[in-house]
């Protein structure tokens, strides 16, 4: 093998198997996220309006003065 300086460019190296596992889990990881938003929009249409979520209060007088009574 020569140490010599040559005109050719530096070979690339082919991708290894754990390149091509991590792509390929990478495209399978955002088809699973696009497949969970389609699901939600299909079963909780409204889960992110929370706009309609209004809370019931119920008020409750509490009689303080009682329990400090000797």
């Amino acid at each position: 093998m020569s140490t010599l300086p040559t005109n050719e460019p530096p070979r690339k190296q082919p991708p290894n198997v754990y390149t091509v596992m991590l792509i390929l889990s990478t495209v399978f990881m955002l088809i699973a996220v696009v497949a969970m938003l389609i699901e939600a929009g299909r079963w909780a249409p409204d889960y992110w309006n929370t706009r309609t979520a209004q809370p019931s209060v119920m008020h409750i007088e509490a009689d303080t003065g009682s329990l400090f009574r000797g």
